[in-house]
């Protein structure tokens, strides 16, 4: 899978997210090492900190489906599903990504429906907390 397909899966999970509250829809797509595909939406809660993001889901999905390696992920979102710019991982998310992902795993910004940005993990979150600063 390329990276544009991979964008719009992203864009497609997008359209499944549970935002009633914020009314801004986010969605993930992530590949990962064996080619396995899998996909996330955010979901929001009236009392907003169960509210769980679109990367996570797509995240602990792949964990729970027994995946450790991970290839990359992309990432769209925007007020009522609409892409108007970048609408990056926040910090939370990107904590979760240095548990199981490299520094130079591969992380693409949604900027428009045919455009993207592209980063490395290291890039949005430098000096990463990870589970070796626990050795």
């Amino acid at each position: 899978m390329n990276e544009k397909e991979l964008c719009s899966k992203a864009i497609e999970a997008m359209e499944k997210a549970y935002a009633p509250y914020s009314k801004h829809k986010v969605g993930a797509a992530l590949l990962t090492e064996t080619g396995r595909l899998f996909t996330g939406c955010n979901i929001e809660n009236a009392a907003y900190s169960p509210t769980v993001c679109a990367e996570r889901v797509a995240l602990f999905t792949a964990v729970a489906a027994g995946e450790r390696k991970f290839k990359a992920i992309a990432v769209a979102g925007g007020k009522d599903g609409i892409i108007d710019g970048a609408f990056p991982p926040c910090g939370v998310c990107r904590q979760v990504m240095a548990e199981f992902c490299p520094p130079d795993f591969k992380v693409l910004v949604v900027t428009g429906n045919d455009s993207f940005k592209k980063y490395t993990l290291s890039e949005l979150l430098p000096e990463a907390f990870t589970p070796e600063n626990i050795e």
